[in-house]
């Protein structure tokens, strides 16, 4: 009697093969993980930075459509900020209510994914164009920060392309996480530069005031100590300590003012 349990060739090989791809698909993976972090590594403008992501998720899954999407304030309306289609859309407000896959992504802070587009009934309104565009599979990837939706990635498939498995689901993720921190860098990086200006300006003057005190000590010492009975300050009368006093006041407030380069 045959063993129900043994396997043959054939069935072998299927499992072997089917393990190869999955193997390769979690090549493509990491490969367009590192690549979108080299990157991103390159830049603290968040513009690039989701550009370089758009276009790097459209070419790996060959998409109808790619774009990154920043939440307005008041959540009717979102910010369309990069495309993998048209880089050169760079902000362009959309509203919510012609989305109903991006509010939902928004609000909820959950990934939303409609394998079969055409045939959800909340994009009824759009089933014309979706045909025409012959999109198969939407998905949505909220852009989380401090456990708040600030963004979505949005993608789109074609219906003769490869369907979008779990494992690309949990890849986008991944993508989407390393976008809000991208974004998180490029805030700070943003904010420092605003106050930089202010604040180099303010220790250069230092800079240049320490510079002329010590220029003008020298040269005084200098002279002075070549004078006879130069340190016999102890000889000054009151009336002499008290202009000696004021000179110095006089002398600090030529450098504050030589080093504001007046």
């Amino acid at each position: 009697m045959a063993n129900p349990r043994a396997t043959t060739p054939d069935s072998d090989l299927e499992r072997a093969q089917a393990r190869i791809r999955e193997l390769e698909h979690e090549r493509k993976h990491l490969l367009a993980v590192i690549e979108i972090l080299e990157e991103i590594s390159g830049t603290l403008h968040f513009v690039d930075i989701l550009q370089a992501i758009t276009r790097k998720l459209g070419e790996t899954f060959g998409l109808d459509r790619c774009s990154i999407f920043l939440a307005e304030r008041g959540r009717s309306s979102a910010r369309l900020v990069a495309s993998y289609e048209d880089p050169s859309i760079r902000n362009y407000v959309v509203d919510l209510d012609r989305y109903p896959e991006l509010r939902k992504a928004l609000q909820s802070g959950e990934t939303v994914f409609i394998p079969e587009a055409q045939e959800d009934p909340t994009l009824k309104h759009v089933r014309g164009a979706l045909a025409m565009r012959r999109v198969r599979s939407i998905t949505v990837v909220p852009i989380t920060w401090r456990g708040a939706s600030i963004g979505a990635i949005y993608l789109r498939t074609f219906r003769d392309g490869p369907a979008f498995s779990d494992a690309d689901i949990r890849f986008c993720q991944v993508i989407s996480s390393l976008t809000a921190k991208a974004l998180r860098n490029a805030y700070r990086y943003e904010n420092l530069k605003h106050r930089h200006p202010e604040h180099q300006a303010e220790t250069h003057r230092a800079d240049l005031e320490r510079v002329a005190l010590v220029g003008f000590m020298n040269r005084l010492l200098t002279r002075f100590s070549a004078t006879e009975n130069a340190w016999a300050e102890g000889q000054m009368s009151k009336a002499s300590a008290e202009e000696l006093d004021r000179l110095v006041e006089i002398a600090m407030t030529v450098l504050s003012e030589e080093a504001k380069g007046r």
